[in-house]
């Protein structure tokens, strides 16, 4: 072997120790590598335990819901029931979804469905204890002096909360009524402040009350009329919201309104009569079976000369209940409210359904689980807190269904099941229904997520770290 010549080894001696300069930069990195390992860690950490944003982030997802083979049946046009009414709408209560309306924002006299309100009004006083069936109240002067429909109570006569109720319910006496006024409030003009108040709560957006009857001013005793002489209106929409309330916050209201008669006092005279023909009992009623409805439970009559004959009825079938409202059918015939009121309630029953389109505790498909900061898990799957209901045409599928989800941004471990992370949005459009329907669910977590140890989050942090590191040196090249 030739020895190394001094030329040569002088070479490979420099070359040993003038690295190229990449391999400086490299050392250079390792380096600056372990001092931040040293000294920035902590910092690293805190920025993980940072308070987290309130963003949002937002999907949607079309078809929500595999389509049926089930095609829906033919929906008819209200215009082909030839309804004879100034106005009428048809409301589902739990889902709130309107499935007829005609003229149903008009305010017109509503006569006696004016006491619906009063209804609600004393059923909430018992219920938070402020009166009881029991309390007996005695009549006044106002209360007496009262003309129309009555029970002919004289001032200074005594009777209980729910007797006047029941009077009031299914007789519609206007005594009956004004006694309950007056014993919730110290006069009946301060009770339908209150009426007046109850009404813009429920989102009604045409009622005004001036009496607690339904009565027109004129009618009402001297000295007790409003100064500014505004006449009692309500919509039909808004007959139906206030009736959505009642069976709403008082299902029991039925126990009063499916009296088919009460005997208020001893003796034939003493009797009160539902004026309700519709009521399910009255099919074995000869004057009445020809109006009898099947799971008519309620609710209200009404009738003046200017308001015509007026009635807010409710039914239930198959487990969907229906409140319907006709306003200024035939004022000389009893009968007309009735007749007017099947229409309307046959064209809910025989041409909807409430279906269920997603379930409760059902997970969202389709979509990614949740970022959680700090667990033992980086994520969590969700579902639905509750089931989704919506009103459709019977045989629809869900093909209409789409849905948009809202997650929230920076949560945080521990976090429990059932625990909210979100919310989604469902909307239904029917084929057949004018307007969508929309509904809102809370998403929650489907299961725990324990808070992870200080070592497991250190770790997560360094690997944090020198991912980002190493993705912003690869970038240099």
């Amino acid at each position: 072997m030739k020895r190394m010549t001094s030329t040569y080894k002088s070479k490979v001696e420099k070359n040993r120790f003038a690295q190229p300069k990449f391999l400086k930069r490299s050392a250079a990195s390792v380096l600056l590598i372990h001092m931040l390992c040293l000294s920035v860690v902590p910092a690293n950490l805190a920025s993980a335990a940072a308070e987290p944003t309130t963003q949002t982030t937002t999907t949607e997802t079309k078809d929500a819901a595999t389509p049926a083979a089930t095609a829906p049946k033919a929906i008819p046009t209200v215009e082909s029931l030839n309804l004879a009414v100034k106005s009428a709408v048809l409301l589902e209560p739990t889902t709130g979804e309107v499935i007829l309306s005609l003229d149903a924002e008009t305010a017109l006299p509503p006569a006696s469905m004016t006491k619906m309100m009063t209804e609600y009004i004393v059923a909430e006083q018992v219920k938070q204890g402020k009166l009881n069936w029991d309390d007996v109240v005695t009549t006044s002067a106002n209360a007496a002096a009262q003309v129309g429909s009555r029970v002919f109570l004289a001032q200074g006569d005594q009777h209980t909360v729910k007797d006047l109720y029941i009077a009031m319910a299914i007789g519609s006496a206007n005594d009956a009524t004004v006694a309950l006024a007056e014993t919730v409030a110290p006069t009946e003009m301060e009770f339908v402040k209150m009426m007046n108040s109850e009404a813009k709560r429920m989102g009604m957006t045409t009622a005004h009350f001036a009496n607690s009857t339904g009565l027109d001013i004129a009618d009402m005793p001297q000295g007790t009329q409003p100064a500014d002489g505004k006449e009692t209106v309500m919509s039909a929409m808004d007959a139906a919201i206030l009736a959505k309330y009642i069976v709403t916050d008082h299902p029991d209201f039925n126990e009063f309104t499916t009296l088919q008669s009460y005997q208020f006092r001893p003796g034939d005279s003493g009797r009160i009569e539902n004026l309700d023909w519709m009521l399910e009992a009255n099919a074995s009623v000869p004057n009445f079976k020809a109006y009898a409805y099947e799971g008519l439970d309620g609710l209200k009559t009404g009738h003046t000369n200017a308001a015509g004959n007026n009635f807010t009825g409710t039914a239930v079938r198959d487990g969907m209940r229906l409140i319907s409202v006709v306003m200024g059918t035939d004022v000389n015939d009893q009968g007309s409210r009735f007749v007017e009121t099947r229409k309307v309630l046959d064209y809910g029953f025989n041409n909807f359904e409430i279906k269920e389109m997603v379930a409760a505790n059902k997970a969202v498909e389709g979509e990614e689980p949740v970022a959680v900061a700090k667990g033992k898990e980086e994520s969590v799957a969700y579902e639905t807190a509750g089931a989704i209901s919506f009103v459709v045409p019977k045989g629809a599928d869900a093909s209409g269904l789409k849905m948009q989800s809202s997650l929230e941004a920076g949560l945080e471990a521990p976090i429990a099941k059932g625990d909210k992370v979100g919310t989604a949005t469902y909307t239904y459009q029917a084929a057949g229904m004018a307007e969508a329907q929309t509904k809102t669910v809370d998403l929650i977590a489907s299961a725990d997520v324990e808070k992870a140890g200080w070592f497991k989050q250190l770790m997560r942090a360094i690997g944090g770290f020198f991912s980002d590191l190493f993705e912003g040196i690869k970038n240099l090249f």
